[in-house]
């Protein structure tokens, strides 16, 4: 289970995606392992700028939301429930179509804050973005529902 507080399902965290921003752009978590979760996002209309190539803000999208699943599974969702605090994100190469995969790893795992770090790659696995996600981790029960 590596860093993991429960059973993780791909099927219900895609699921409880849909009718959410998540879902509008495509985003689908495809992997988990002992210490990381890995989505892909499609580069097209919804996701690129004018000028044909993937938005900074659709990246930003994808790493926020891998760390704050990765957040979520990591703590006991009965006593604590994540936020996001802080992002931040370079963007080191363009993308112009088929996928995006983002994987997000622990930095720190601390009582009241977590690090993220997500690396977005291209389809040839060269580094599109990379982010580093600040969530902040609350003293009430996961107020979100679900998973």
């Amino acid at each position: 289970m590596g860093i993991w507080t429960r059973e993780i399902s791909l099927e219900a965290i895609n699921e409880r995606c849909q009718g959410s921003l998540i879902g509008h752009v495509g985003i689908e978590v495809v992997e988990i392992g002992e210490d990381y979760l890995k989505a892909r996002m499609p580069v097209d209309q919804r996701t690129k700028q004018p000028a044909g190539v993937l938005h900074g803000g659709a990246s930003v999208v994808l790493a926020e939301t891998l760390a704050s699943w990765a957040a979520t599974f990591s703590v006991d969702s009965t006593k604590h429930h994540c936020v996001g605090l802080e992002i931040n994100a370079n963007h080191v190469r363009a993308a112009s179509s088929g996928f995006v995969y983002g994987t997000a790893r622990p930095v720190h795992l601390g009582r009241s804050t977590h690090i993220w770090e997500v690396r977005i790659t291209n389809e040839q696995d060269k580094l599109v973005c990379i982010s580093r996600v600040t969530m902040a981790v609350l003293d009430t029960p996961n107020r979100y529902g679900g998973s």
